[in-house]
């Protein structure tokens, strides 16, 4: 999910704790059990720092190792540890309390970011698969609408916390399990709707921020993708897509900031662009297709024997990208 949302699941959480006996009768251990859900539900996207020295290694690594198993052991511990003195919650029995609720913060950031189409490498150390359920969108109305309401209610004192977030989570619970459940039925249906279907395509489901309309991806078995929406039950294919043969595509695997961006997705197409100077390598990933362009990119501008001059990979439409290049592209 986006900050935002990880930010008030962080709170919703602490207002559930509060069906925990032994947090709802000692003030301290409350608060420290508030300050421990909300740094929970955002310490595994600690890795974000990763950006200010690198978006490639940023890329490469968010979502990676912070939300494997072994973290999810590791934040609880670490928070514990560092709350726990500074709310002088000290006994074994505040610290179980306090720890759980880390614990739980922690595994529920990560199981929510699974249902995303970014996905996690949440089976490490036992595979470094990426694991991604293309279920809820990352950031989804419902569930960051319901929480906000509900925190409103909590901090007006309409609403005691306890029965307020039980009623919020099972309202949850049920949303997850809808559109798990859509999802699951689109999937199947989906070769249905599509007039060109050949018994070797394999389809991706992608949600957006509307229930209503996915993003469809279809891997065709020569490496190409048709990609294209779904709305409201009609199928409409918007873009086919192959990579280039060009040997700058392959010259551009060579480079770390591309190999980063492939260790990610296994659903990228090149396109190349040849310049009086050289070559500009575009990588795009077909599974985030807007206005028809491809903007989750990773770009590699090289000379005619394929040395790198300038590399970006990141969020970028087309039009930026040509801006940001202009010089490279002119000379």
């Amino acid at each position: 999910m986006d900050t935002a949302t990880h930010v008030v699941m962080g709170l919703g959480l602490a207002g559930l704790s509060f069906v925990d006996p032994v947090v709802s009768s000692n003030p301290a251990l409350a608060g420290a059990v508030m300050l421990a859900t909300v740094l929970g539900s955002q310490a595994p996207d600690a890795d974000t720092a990763l950006r200010l020295k690198d978006n490639a290694l940023y890329i490469r690594n968010h979502r990676g190792i912070t939300h494997s198993l072994p973290f999810l052991l590791i934040w609880p511990a670490l928070l514990t540890l560092v709350i726990s003195p500074i709310f002088g919650t000290t006994s074994l029995q505040a610290i179980g309390h306090l720890a759980l609720w880390s614990f739980i913060a922690v595994a529920i950031h990560v199981f929510s970011d699974l249902f995303n189409a970014y996905g996690t490498q949440a089976a490490r150390p036992f595979t470094e698969k990426w694991i991604a359920w293309n279920i809820i969108h990352i950031f989804d109305p419902f569930i960051f609408g319901s929480h906000s309401a509900a925190i409103v209610l909590w901090i007006s004192d309409i609403v005691p916390p306890a029965p307020l977030f039980i009623t919020l989570y099972v309202c949850i619970t049920i949303y997850y399990i809808w559109r798990t459940t859509v999802h699951y039925r689109v999937t199947n249906n989906i070769k249905n709707k599509d007039v060109r279907h050949d018994s070797t395509d394999r389809y991706i489901v992608i949600p957006t921020i509307s229930p209503r309309r996915w993003n469809v991806v279809k891997v065709k078995i020569d490496g190409s993708y048709d990609v294209g929406q779904l709305i409201n039950g009609h199928l409409k294919w918007l873009k086919h897509a192959i990579s280039s043969t060009h040997p700058a595509v392959e010259h551009s695997k060579a480079h770390p900031d591309i190999q980063a961006f492939l260790y990610f997705t296994s659903y990228a197409v090149a396109e190349v662009e040849e310049l009086s100077s050289g070559y500009i390598v575009r990588w795009g990933d077909v599974r985030y297709l807007h206005r028809k362009q491809f903007p989750f990119v990773a770009v590699l501008v090289m000379d005619k024997q394929y040395h790198p001059l300038n590399t970006y990979v990141g969020w970028l439409s087309s039009d930026k990208l040509d801006e940001r290049f202009a010089v490279e592209s002119g000379s």
